[in-house]
């Protein structure tokens, strides 16, 4: 990762600001429950983009004596704060639009309110577009967490413009709040989504099987023997660690060359990836009983 990507987040941070201002005048225009629910995913998103940019100002930062391993998994914090953050605001459009349900109100000057709000939304598209793109190619998962908050944000948007335009055909104002409770339902499932692998990065959770299997070739393609193959990710870092059995005849010049030729594999196929290999005689038995995290 690199100071780069900050961008990305004060660009999310402008498209927040942009779209509050726009969505909150569509309401105001209209005094449609859909809208205000809008509104309020917008100022969500505003701190969820401040909190992103807090996030990668932290991972950037060099490892240091207290942080030996670096600072990437402040990325989790950003993106499970994220998920909550959406669960808020998913839990805000219900509570306002409950009231609504009761006793429904016409909506007014339809057309320039969802003119507005149509605007607000193909901003948070290509804002989400860039951020997915940047995100995948970074390997950051706060980039991506921003992605899916505006593109959930985007859905919200296209559910209140379809239930106020029905609305607005049929003269049924009960349908606004329905369907910005449907929205609301919708966008907890990107929500709980964002906290599961949130949590799953803060519990070192492995790197993805097929990335497992490409290191176990490259070791192997070096005609020696390995076990006690461990990996974990934190933010777009990558941490392996890995036994190497060779012949205990062989000199440490030997063992030494093999494991750098490995080591250097590794880190060209996976870039930001810190592997540490761990030399080991064929047939010792201290080896054999080296395979479990705690050692034996």
């Amino acid at each position: 990762m690199n100071t780069d990507l900050r961008k990305y987040a004060h660009l999310s941070i402008l498209a927040a600001i942009a779209t509050i201002v726009l969505k909150t005048v569509a309401w105001k225009v209209t005094g449609s429950t859909g809208l205000l629910s809008d509104a309020l995913e917008s100022l969500v998103n505003l701190a969820a983009a401040l909190m992103a940019l807090w996030a990668i100002s932290v991972a950037i930062q060099p490892a240091d004596d207290d942080h030996a391993f670096g600072h990437g998994k402040a990325e989790y914090f950003s993106s499970g704060v994220e998920g909550a953050l959406i669960f808020v605001a998913a839990l805000a459009i219900i509570l306002t639009a409950i009231p609504r349900l009761i006793a429904p109100v016409e909506l007014e000057k339809v057309g320039l309110g969802l003119g507005l709000s149509l605007g607000a939304s193909l901003i948070n598209l290509a804002v989400a577009t860039v951020l997915f793109r940047a995100g995948k190619k970074h390997s950051s998962i706060t980039l991506e967490a921003d992605a899916h908050h505006l593109m959930s944000d985007v859905w919200t948007s296209v559910g209140v413009l379809v239930g106020i335009g029905i609305t607005a055909l049929t003269g049924w104002a009960i349908l606004d709040p329905i369907v910005a409770i449907l929205v609301a339902i919708h966008i907890l499932f990107t929500g709980a989504d964002l906290i599961k692998r949130s949590a799953a990065g803060l519990m070192d959770t492995a790197i993805p099987h097929a990335e497992i299997e490409e290191i176990e070739s490259i070791i192997t393609s070096h005609n020696v023997i390995f076990h006690a193959l461990r990996t974990r990710q934190a933010g777009a870092r990558r941490f392996v660690s890995v036994h190497i059995l060779v012949p205990g005849e062989w000199s440490v010049a030997q063992g030494h060359d093999i494991l750098e030729s490995i080591e250097q594999q590794v880190m060209q196929r996976f870039p930001r990836t810190y592997i540490v290999t761990h030399l080991e005689p064929i047939g010792d038995q201290a080896a054999e009983n080296d395979l479990d995290l705690d050692r034996i």
